[in-house]
Formats: C-alpha cells, sequence, structure tokens
C-alpha cells in the first residue's frame, strides 16, 4: 500500500518551515528522527530549485509502508543536474547533496519527457 502524502508546487517565497509543517502533519505516525531526515532532504531539494533554477517546481512526497519508505521527488524546468560538494553560490554552500547522500538509502536524477528534470531521493525508516 501507499499513499501520496504531499504534492504541492514549488515557488519563489515559500518558506521552508511552512514546508516542513505540512510534513509533520501529513506524516504524523513516522516517528521523529525519520521525520526529521525527510524534512531535510524536502528542504535540501527544494532550496536546490529555488537557488539554481530560474523556474518553479513540484514537489511530491509518498509514504510507502511496506517497507517503510518515503520518496522525496522534486520537479524543475532546468536540466542541469544536481552538483555534489560544489556551489555557484559560494564555498559554504554545496553541501546540500552530500547530505541528502549521507541520509538517504539512494537518490538521482531523470529527465522529464517535457523538458528539465526529476531529483528524487529515498528516505530509509524501517529502523
Amino acid at each position: 500500500m501507499s499513499a501520496r502524502v504531499v504534492d504541492l508546487p514549488v515557488q519563489p517565497g515559500m518558506t521552508m518551515s511552512s514546508v516542513r509543517r505540512q510534513l509533520a502533519a501529513a506524516l504524523p505516525d513516522l516517528g521523529e528522527d525519520h521525520l526529521y531526515d525527510v524534512q531535510l532532504v524536502v528542504t535540501e531539494l527544494v532550496s536546490n530549485v529555488l537557488d539554481h533554477t530560474s523556474s518553479s517546481g513540484h514537489l511530491r512526497v509518498r509514504w510507502d509502508l511496506d517497507p517503510c519508505a518515503v520518496l522525496v521527488e522534486v520537479d524543475d524546468e532546468s536540466a542541469v543536474e544536481p552538483v555534489y560538494g560544489r556551489s555557484r553560490l559560494g564555498e559554504h554552500r554545496g553541501r546540500g547533496i552530500v547530505v541528502v547522500d549521507n541520509v538517504c538509502r539512494e537518490w538521482g536524477c531523470r529527465p522529464r519527457d517535457e523538458g528539465g528534470k526529476t531529483v528524487f531521493a529515498l528516505v530509509d525508516c524501517t529502523g
């Protein structure tokens, strides 16, 4: 069984605190540590859209119960893939994908048929 938990547009001006609150409301039984991991991944991937593209995007979060995993997907209109460990925004930035890589079972990027890309991350919540 799977359920789409969150499905919302990513737009300039949105606040990450609002997105994190929506995730907490949508995932009340996930467990504090796993919820924190999901919120961290969502914050990093959504921030990448807002910081590194000139367009808006779309966020989807799906919680699968058996086995327990949370899939985070963020679409945007840019074909440029995330860069591991580097940022054009300065030397104190660019660690978001490194964090995602350390928290997730897997992550990656795939092109969208209509242009742009989807960055995805799978957070394991089985333990």
